[in-house]
């Protein structure tokens, strides 16, 4: 996403001024949709960053605070978090909303792939 996409396997963070850019370059994009006073989405992080880099080069995993970016929240319909976005060409296709097991979430990835 960005300068040096090819090599990033942590979750890109992802602004309302580019997350348009995010979704053309990246065929299938997770974006974890976050807040920093958040509990659950603390406990979500390292899960997400852990699979950002099981699935590097496949998924392309992006992080938005929603506090900062509320467009992008908005535009998804994010009322609750952590909510995670399954987006694929661009077109958001699945989600899942707060603490779930890496089983549900590589279900969901596997679908996409």
């Amino acid at each position: 996403m960005s300068e040096g996409s090819s090599e990033r396997s942590d979750p890109a963070t992802l602004t309302d001024a580019d997350f348009g850019r995010a979704l053309t370059e990246n065929p299938i994009l997770i974006v974890d949709c976050w807040a920093p006073w958040c509990g659950p989405c603390r406990a979500l992080a390292p899960l997400v960053d852990d699979l950002a880099r099981t699935y590097h080069g496949r998924v392309a995993f992006g992080k938005v605070n929603v506090d900062d970016n509320p467009k992008i929240a908005q535009m998804y319909g994010v009322m609750s978090i952590p909510t995670l976005l399954f987006i694929k060409d661009g077109r958001l296709v699945d989600r899942l909303v707060g603490v779930v097991p890496r089983k549900t979430i590589e279900e969901k990835i596997r679908k996409l792939l």
